[in-house]
């Protein structure tokens, strides 16, 4: 095969694109050998890659064994969480119902439903995190648009340890759909509380699931 020389950015784009599609599963090894074949790169570029999804805390070196994909700790939950509250609150609470934002997370939450009526579970995980990113884009701060996606991204690790991710995201589209009608209102306190109890559930569900996986570990 010939090889790539493509840079550890764009290969790491990949495999955190893998990841989030589910192709590799939390608790999963990252062999360098296969993937070093699979992606067309080196394997220099492949370990520096490496280090660049495990600053992102995606993936996880163990010594003497290689390199896995992170599974999330209960202790990693609540902190997602705790930091997402922080995020999306202040999200909802800048959002107008004219705010660009909010037409992304409309259009995010369309797009959510139409993928669950035609069974596409998959879509319907990702319309879900764009609901979650677009509510944050209401606060004028690249650097928490940035801090967001980044939770975001380590967040799939923890809806792909879950029995059904497709079904999990699907228990929330109605009260995504509850929060734009709110902020298209312009009742941004009843946004809130609503994302509050939202936020709440998700958490419980996947700290559940985090704690059985240790428990069977």
């Amino acid at each position: 095969m010939t090889r790539s020389l493509g840079g550890a950015e764009s290969t790491a784009a990949r495999l955190r694109t893998a990841i989030a599609g589910g192709h590799h599963l939390p608790g999963a090894q990252l062999s360098e050998e296969r993937l070093s074949d699979e992606l067309g790169v080196s394997r220099n570029t492949l370990r520096e890659a490496f280090r660049l999804l495990a600053q992102e805390r995606l993936v996880e070196h163990v010594f003497h064994r290689g390199v896995f994909v992170r599974r999330l700790t209960p202790e990693d939950v609540r902190d997602l969480y705790a930091a997402r509250r922080v995020l999306e609150t202040a999200g909802v609470r800048a959002c107008a119902p004219d705010s660009p934002a909010l037409s992304d997370a409309v259009a995010a939450v369309d797009a959510a439903q139409a993928a669950a009526a035609a069974g596409r579970w998959a879509e319907v995980g990702t319309a879900d995190v764009r609901f979650h990113a677009a509510l944050v884009r209401a606060v004028p701060s690249e650097r928490l648009h940035g801090l967001m996606d980044s939770l975001l991204a380590e967040m799939r690790l923890a809806f792909l340890s879950t029995d059904d991710p497709a079904a999990f995201h699907a228990d929330f589209v109605e009260r995504n759909r509850a929060i734009v009608a709110a902020l298209l209102d312009g009742d941004r306190g009843t946004a809130a509380s609503l994302l509050g109890d939202y936020l709440d559930d998700a958490e419980r569900t996947l700290v559940d699931t985090a704690s059985a996986g240790a428990a069977r570990t």
